[in-house]
């Protein structure tokens, strides 16, 4: 067997899904209106951006994660099928039309999340501020998830979005310290972990929340070590779900962890103390949100 082909079969065996990560999707009249309202609206949703694999249930149950900020992102993750290319203009309108699409989905719980945008003074934490002004408005019983970059760690941006009250602020860790040089090249470790600590320390009241890929090629150990740095800075709220290389230009999968594996990360996780933990191959950072948040 030639070099070539020993390759190819190496490749072929790290992107074969095992039967537990097949998602059937099924057609669904929910998910189609959603569809057309975030078209009507010119709204994005990170669930068909990342290509989520739940994102036909999602839909089909009349919940989105909004995507505000355009589509393109100024940075280049390895592990990530967000679009990297030249930021996009702001849309002044889309604070109110995500809160258009929550009052008219009936959304008792919203995730509004963004692309990274290096380029804008605040990294678009006022954008975020406004979104969220505007749901409170519109929809004040509505609980608002806000995922966030990390800001480049501007403190004075994070309190624009302090300031606007969401409930809950997510920031995702995404994978343990060892491989951020080879998987989060523009990232830094210490800053996300210290914008997370900010947000606990100027606003209490906010739940904290993040998530993290497994199958890049961590450690056991080094996954506690993340799970107690991240509950030293104040976080509550985990997910924890299986890592799938959008294409073969990207980071590739190391190992796929079977169910059993995430039952007992996501018991580990809770015994060391995490409020809510989300442990599964197909959970992503804003599944069924509301169900663990509120919990």
């Amino acid at each position: 067997m030639s070099l070539t082909e020993k390759k190819s079969l190496q490749r072929e065996s790290v992107t074969r899904k095992p039967e537990w990560l097949r998602v059937s999707r099924k057609h669904d009249p929910n998910q189609q209106a959603v569809e057309q309202l975030l078209k009507k609206l010119g709204l994005n949703t990170v669930c068909k951006e990342a290509n989520c694999p739940n994102y036909s249930e999602c839909f089909s149950q009349s919940t989105a994660t909004f995507m505000i900020l355009g589509t393109n992102c100024s940075r280049n993750c390895h592990f990530c099928n967000v679009r990297h290319d030249l930021p996009q203009d702001i849309d002044p309108d889309e604070p109110k039309n995500v809160a258009h699409a929550v009052k008219e989905l009936g959304l008792q719980y919203v995730v509004v999340t963004s692309v990274t945008r290096d380029d804008l003074p605040d990294g678009g934490a006022a954008h975020f501020a406004a979104t969220i002004r505007d749901i409170r408005q519109i929809s004040s019983n509505t609980v608002v998830e806000v995922l966030i970059p990390d800001l480049q760690g501007d403190m004075d941006a994070l309190e624009l979005i302090t300031d606007a009250s969401p409930n809950v602020i997510s920031h995702n860790m995404e994978t343990v310290a060892a491989l951020y040089p080879h998987v989060r090249t523009q990232a830094d470790y210490q800053r996300s972990l210290k914008l997370i600590a900010a947000v606990k320390q100027r606003s209490p009241h906010i739940r904290v929340k993040s998530g993290i890929m497994l199958g890049l090629g961590e450690t056991k150990e080094q996954v506690i070590e993340l799970f107690d740095d991240l509950l030293q800075v104040g976080c509550e709220l985990l997910t924890i779900g299986q890592y799938l290389a959008p294409s073969l230009e990207h980071h590739q999968v190391v190992e796929f962890l079977d169910p059993s594996t995430f039952d007992e990360y996501g018991k580990i996780a809770r015994e060391r103390g995490f409020a809510q933990v989300a442990s599964a191959p197909l959970v992503r950072s804003s599944y069924r949100a509301g169900e663990y948040a509120c919990a």
